[in-house]
């Protein structure tokens, strides 16, 4: 241990700069812009607003009677997430994108049933009616609509995955599924097991 408190002090300083620092570069750049939009600072130079109304911290109980197994809540109208681990020691709210219209939208109880790094993605019949010209099959990569993780719910279709595209973050972009960044799935990943509880609101 040093003797001189100068130096000591300086050296937490920087120590304790360096750390916020890095801490703001892990995660996407969140800016208030007001009391229902944030911007996000994306890779294609502009800032884009997104709609977040609502999106705050919310305590388990009026969801769920326990959380055994962790519990997940989507909450469509803040376009959030909320995860709470079985013994309530960890707490995550993620801004997500949510589906398109309330057609797309499904609300209920499921559960994780697959969880799978690098998914692979189909088109559902639906939605190739709606866009014949999408291809049939993308594999795992940059390219792929469901990011670098997938968490596949109890319902046949849903997903809660990553996404490369980060525009859509916010917004209502999905064709029924929730989609989080890819640092923030692959994070929710771990979290998660099969048959953690998830509730969509």
């Amino acid at each position: 241990m040093s003797s001189n408190p100068t130096r000591t002090f300086s050296r937490r300083a920087v120590l304790g700069t360096a750390a916020a620092f890095g801490a703001t570069l892990a995660a996407p750049a969140l800016a208030q812009t007001g009391p229902e939009t944030y911007e996000v600072e994306g890779d294609i130079g502009s800032n884009t607003r997104r709609n977040v109304s609502s999106f705050r911290s919310l305590q388990w109980q009026p969801y769920f009677s326990n959380t055994r197994n962790g519990a997940v809540l989507v909450d469509t109208t803040s376009r959030a997430l909320h995860f709470w681990s079985e013994d309530q020691t960890i707490y995550r709210l993620y801004p997500t994108s949510v589906p398109l219209t309330e057609d797309l939208t499904r609300r209920g109880r499921t559960e994780i049933v697959r969880k799978v790094v690098g998914p692979e993605w189909r088109p559902t019949p639906e939605m190739k009616k709606r866009n014949p010209e999408w291809p049939d099959y993308v594999g795992p990569g940059p390219d792929n609509p469901l990011g670098t993780h997938a968490l596949y719910l109890s319902w046949q279709y849903y997903r809660i995955h990553g996404t490369h595209d980060t525009r859509k973050i916010g917004r209502r972009s999905s064709n029924g599924c929730v989609g989080l960044y890819n640092e923030h799935i692959a994070e929710l990943y771990s979290l998660t097991q099969v048959g953690t509880q998830v509730l969509l609101i």
